[in-house]
């Protein structure tokens, strides 16, 4: 079914469960994985952070056919947000779903706050998995 999986993490807990989730979706399939992460910030320590982070993502999967990116939220003809960078890099990549995870916000913090998985939904041509924090 699926051929090509994209989990977007950040390095919380809902991003180790989407990866979690992500690596069972790709082992049942015999699918690739490419394992995102976006920096918005321009400096050459949010891009080794960044880097960071994707390198211990790597390491906690057991898939083979396995990739990182590192995605740059850039200024061009205006700020391009974490959603557009993440929708671009899901078409580029040809993937059949995104598997990111959700902070499950409520009330006037969502509505503050906003929800880039939600916005994810709208924006992108592909199958999108939402993964909650799981209930302890």
């Amino acid at each position: 079914m699926y051929k090509k999986v994209m989990v977007a993490i950040d390095g919380g807990l809902t991003s180790k469960y989407a990866l979690e989730e992500a690596e069972h979706i790709t082992n049942t399939y015999n699918a690739a994985l490419c394992i995102i992460h976006a920096v918005s910030g321009n400096t050459e320590a949010d891009k080794e952070a960044g880097v960071e982070i994707l390198a211990q993502a790597k390491l906690q999967v057991n898939t083979l056919n396995v990739e990182t990116r590192l995605l740059e939220v850039e200024n061009e003809y205006g700020l391009k947000s974490i959603v557009d960078v993440i929708a671009a890099a899901t078409f580029e990549w040809g993937a059949d779903l995104l598997v990111v995870g959700t902070a499950n916000r409520r009330g006037l913090e969502r509505f503050v706050v906003g929800s880039v998985a939600e916005q994810l939904v709208a924006e992108i041509n592909c199958s999108v998995l939402l993964v909650r924090p799981q209930e302890s």
